[in-house]
């Protein structure tokens, strides 16, 4: 196969028109056709470019709520060609055997899919996870299943603490010689420091330029991240013209609806327009985690694996083709990957709930001040504030008017009492959401309006075992999710269709959130500072114990 364009050799920092010729999936031969191109002419000229693929270097797959051979068919529409993907959402939930389906399903598709070893499962011993994976067990996902690198130390006070079986884990990676991801939100000085020295190479956990220059300066690269719910661009993207060899891109959440729009390809796009030189930008977005990782993925070099894309301009990059190994798997905006069977994996087992299951009794006169979690739009981060509760009939309830809401955690794995705490900023004014997506270990998480919409949510989920849904006046909607509880095998595009209908349902009840599926996952991930609620009760994430409610 020969393919003709303008040649965007980013190793090198050239752009010229040549000719690629692959054979056997390999790049044989780079043909160079003409002079070099300045690269401020060329982000003015018409394509098309040839170029390397995108790589996103940190990204849960399950989040989507595809497995990975659906996750695959959206995803290089967008000129990605690679992922550094945690399976750690499976893992939580159906431990090793989980990520090995993870692997299975991936490898049934034209597409680079690099699992790592999850380091946290469960993520802390604060709630009740499907699984447990030690440090044998990493050894075991190295040694016989080939993964590539120790998947994010989210268990940071663990590291800090010198806890014995974290740091056998992080031992085990790099004994072996695998990179070691990191999860630090909010870290600096000597705890950075020491964090880092543990051999922690990376962060997708950034949101302030300050802390992510701190961390760079000890050797660490960070991950500039932009999800569905955690959108870090805009404070980091500073780095791409101080530190372009220390920064990688990633999506880490990225929900089926926003997956269909773009990816990687969004910020480089995004990162051109801000005026930062293309070949800092394209070696942040495709050489970087190649190098870092070691992955097997080409860079338009003679040799290298037959992994490019084909744009139509160096501002928009608009994706036309995509590559993998010589295959075309993306073309005019048409996947070329065809769906594959794929089985039905779960571990779900909790019984239909009743509303009484979600009452908070009060036993003592007045009107109690309640700890409150405080959600904050496009950030994972919480904040704890406090405010008088609401009393009917001595209990506590919902506050519309005030925007205090009722938030559960309901185990999935057994039959224990709800935890039941309050938040702010969902802004229902009627009606219930709940999803069997909450990081890490994917117990059923719901807030609403009422004790019986809540209910209602909840149980559209049981009766699924596992999905998203949406209660109000009496009627559930749910996209169910049978694989893990978090993820389905049916179409990607009819996914995101049916995503788009409960997302848009869940904002007609008065949220302004953007993302209030994917910010409801994140009120339980207890490593995330600082409020978060978990099936065993309310956690406090900086001081890394459980709180009272009342304060």
């Amino acid at each position: 196969m020969e393919l003709s364009g303008n040649i965007v050799d980013v190793l090198n920092r050239k752009i010229f028109p040549g000719t690629i010729t692959v054979e056997d999936g390999k790049i044989n031969n780079v043909q160079r056709r003409g002079d070099d191109i300045n690269p401020s002419l060329a982000l003015g000229m018409a394509g098309p470019f040839i170029m390397p693929g995108f790589i996103d270097s940190h990204v849960h797959v399950e989040s989507s709520m595809l497995i990975p051979s659906e996750f695959a068919r959206l995803t290089v529409l967008h000129g990605t060609v690679a992922t550094v993907s945690d399976p750690h959402e499976i893992g939580n939930v159906l431990g090793i055997a989980g990520i090995r389906y993870m692997i299975d399903n991936g490898k049934k598709v034209p597409f680079k899919f690099y699992f790592g070893a999850s380091s946290c499962v469960p993520a802390t011993a604060f709630e009740t996870a499907g699984a447990v994976i030690d440090a044998e067990g990493i050894r075991e996902l190295f040694e016989k299943d080939g993964l590539k690198y120790l998947s994010e130390m989210m268990n940071y006070p663990g590291v800090l603490h010198g806890d014995a079986v974290v740091m056998d884990k992080i031992k085990i990676a790099h004994s072996l010689g695998r990179p070691v991801d990191g999860h630090a939100p909010g870290l600096k000085g000597d705890e950075a420091k020491n964090y880092i020295t543990a051999g922690i190479s990376t962060d997708h956990e950034c949101f302030t330029l300050d802390e992510a220059l701190g961390k760079i300066a000890l050797g660490m690269k960070i991950l500039i991240r932009e999800g569905s719910a955690a959108k870090n661009y805009e404070a980091l993207h500073p780095l791409l013209g101080s530190h372009p060899a220390m920064v990688m891109f990633c999506s880490d959440d990225k929900h089926p609806n926003d997956l269909v729009i773009g990816q990687i390809d969004q910020l480089v796009a995004r990162s051109i327009a801000h005026g930062y030189d293309l070949f800092n930008v394209l070696t942040s977005a495709c050489v970087n985690p190649v190098k870092h990782y070691g992955l097997e993925v080409g860079l338009l070099q003679p040799g290298d694996p037959a992994d490019f894309i084909v744009v139509n301009n160096l501002k928009d990059f608009k994706v036309q083709k995509t590559y993998i190994n010589g295959l075309l798997v993306a073309d005019g905006g048409k996947t070329l990957i065809n769906r594959v069977p794929s089985e039905i994996v779960n571990n779900f087992n909790t019984s239909r709930k009743n509303v009484k299951d979600f009452y908070v009794d009060v036993e003592f006169d007045g009107t109690p001040e309640i700890r409150v979690i405080k959600a904050l739009d496009g950030q994972l981060i919480t904040e704890e504030i406090h405010q008088p509760g609401k009393m009917l009939d001595a209990k506590l309830i919902s506050n519309t008017d005030n925007d205090v809401l009722k938030i559960t955690v309901v185990e999935r794995y057994g039959n224990s009492k709800p935890a039941v705490a309050f938040i702010r900023n969902f802004g229902f004014k009627k009606g219930a959401i709940a999803s069997c997506v909450a990081h890490d270990s994917h117990n059923i998480i719901a807030v609403g309006a009422s004790d019986e919409d809540i209910c209602n949510a909840v149980n559209g989920i049981i009766d699924y075992k596992g999905g998203i849904s949406v209660a109000v006046d009496g009627n559930v909607e749910v996209l169910p999710l049978p694989v893990a509880g978090i993820m389905t095998n049916e179409d990607g595009y009819t996914v995101a269709e049916k995503y788009t209908r409960l997302d848009a349902m869940a904002k007609s009840l008065g949220t302004t959130l953007h993302a209030p599926f994917m910010t409801l996952s994140f009120m339980a991930l207890l490593v995330i500072p600082q409020l978060k609620l978990s099936d065993k009760g309310l956690f406090d994430g900086a001081k890394f114990e459980f709180v009272d409610l009342y304060v």
